[in-house]
């Protein structure tokens, strides 16, 4: 791995790394697609012309609009998603919105689980 970059945006913690960036949310936040945009900024800056995956680290407790997932499915550069839900509630949230993607989403119990999947998703597209 190479050189992490690190933000601390309004609604979440976002660590940036070569094929991947891994993004925490902070308490009690509804993701909208404000929030999207904010987070488009920083895919811009360090994936344009690249794949990458996100990495979900649920270790907070939070809110998506299911009209989000649509709309970071469209990133072309998007080629997976992997979710660390910290509990049951959190499992089947990840469960419900797994339904709105066509690309490899996965759940996982851990971050090292999620990050090898995930580089291998990216170095395979």
């Amino acid at each position: 791995m190479g050189l992490i970059h690190y933000y601390n945006i309004s609604h979440a913690e976002v660590f940036v790394f070569d094929n991947f960036l891994i993004k925490q949310v902070k308490e009690g936040v509804t993701i909208d697609l404000e929030e999207t945009q904010e987070l488009r900024q920083i895919l811009k800056k360090h994936f344009k012309g690249k794949n990458m995956a996100y990495i979900s680290n649920r270790v907070t407790s939070y809110s998506v609009n299911p009209l989000v997932c649509k709309e970071v499915e469209k990133m072309s550069n998007l080629v997976a998603i992997a979710i660390i839900p910290n509990d049951l509630k959190m499992r089947q949230s990840a469960e419900f919105e797994k339904q709105f993607f066509n690309k490899p989403f996965e759940i996982f119990n851990n971050l090292t689980d999620a990050i090898n999947w995930v580089e291998k998703i990216v170095l395979n597209n």
